[in-house]
């Protein structure tokens, strides 16, 4: 059951009280016989929002949020083929804060920082400190943008774009809105699961009034994820007008089976948002044991076609790196 006391802060206290002690957090959990395998990283450490944690089970060490955000001995094994850049990202950036991977649209990194820190994450290893747009940097974006009239939609990434105040998002927004290339703005976030006070009536109030198209890709991988308040908060998104979509990751132990995946349809579908992608793991370093077998993965979506209405199922898609697309996968390659 939710904490009350907690969900009633506002989300920039419930952001400044994130969990960060791995013994805080297995205390809350009451899961001290866990400590010894959990270690505490140097780098890309423990965080987690404690209104997200009240959504775990008391003493359930298989709980499939605390799998997302518990260290794990695991993480330290170097397994070959599982590096620090996957998508070869740090070359795909013509612009300091700004990503252009696909032809019609561009990726902006407007900050390094998230509510919560999922321990595949792509991005853990990402050069932010050479990535954030200054406000030089700002200005060549928009040139950039200006020079390449065939984008047409800028997504707000990071980290969390939400992570950011209203006031450095809206500026970011009057900016955009000001070139009139640009007919969508999308916004890729976890926050509305971890945080869902985030949608707060400032921010709907906002995005209703832009001219722009604005789509938000939540990103939620179980529906144990949505409860009664975070559906709440995303139906009043939906209904400010805001496209609401999901992308998962197709996590082994956590997500990877039949039952998990057509409640996470459901469940998303119920809150007004649809499922949109559903990515097999990128091979990022200290992530390999969240890797689900290809095989596994093509007879899980084969499972879903048959259990789902077509609208309800998301694309299978893996991202490479070098190309301008997610690219499906071959679903009929397989026996």
């Amino acid at each position: 059951m939710i904490n009350h006391l907690i969900t009633q802060k506002n989300w920039q206290t419930q952001l400044s009280e994130a969990i960060t002690s791995v013994d805080e957090l297995l205390s809350i959990l009451q899961l001290e016989s866990m400590r010894a395998g959990v270690y505490v990283p140097k780098h890309f450490v423990l965080r987690v929002p404690r209104g997200f944690v009240a959504k775990m089970a008391i003493g359930d060490c298989s709980d499939p949020l605390l799998k997302q955000v518990l260290p794990d001995q695991q993480e330290q094994i170097n397994v070959t083929g599982y590096v620090a850049d996957p998508l070869s990202e740090n070359t795909q950036n013509p612009v300091k804060g700004m990503l252009h991977k696909y032809q019609s649209r561009v990726l902006l990194t407007i900050t390094g920082a998230c509510a919560i820190h999922c321990r595949y994450c792509f991005r853990q290893h990402f050069d932010y400190s050479a990535n954030m747009p200054t406000a030089d940097a700002k200005e060549h974006i928009i040139n950039y943008i200006k020079a390449n009239p065939e984008v047409n939609e800028v997504i707000l990434s990071g980290g969390d774009p939400l992570n950011v105040t209203n006031r450095r998002l809206f500026a970011w927004l009057d900016t955009l809105e000001s070139l009139p290339q640009i007919t969508t703005v999308r916004l890729h976030t976890r926050l509305p699961l971890v945080i869902p006070a985030r949608l707060d009536t400032a921010l709907l109030d906002r995005l209703s009034q832009s001219r722009c198209r604005i789509v938000m890709v939540i990103h939620c991988n179980h529906a144990n994820e949505i409860d009664e308040l975070t559906a709440e908060y995303l139906q009043r998104v939906r209904v400010a007008g805001v496209t609401l979509l999901n992308q998962a990751v197709l996590l082994k132990g956590i997500n990877d089976t039949i039952d998990a995946q057509v409640q996470l349809s459901q469940r998303l579908f119920a809150s007004g948002v649809l499922p949109y992608y559903l990515h097999v793991l990128d091979k990022v370093a200290g992530a390999a044991h969240f890797d689900s077998n290809e095989g596994a993965a093509i007879d899980l979506y084969w499972a879903l076609l048959a259990s789902l209405p077509g609208y309800l199922v998301p694309k299978l898609v893996r991202e490479l790196p070098n190309k301008p697309f997610k690219v499906p996968m071959d679903i009929y390659n397989h026996s």
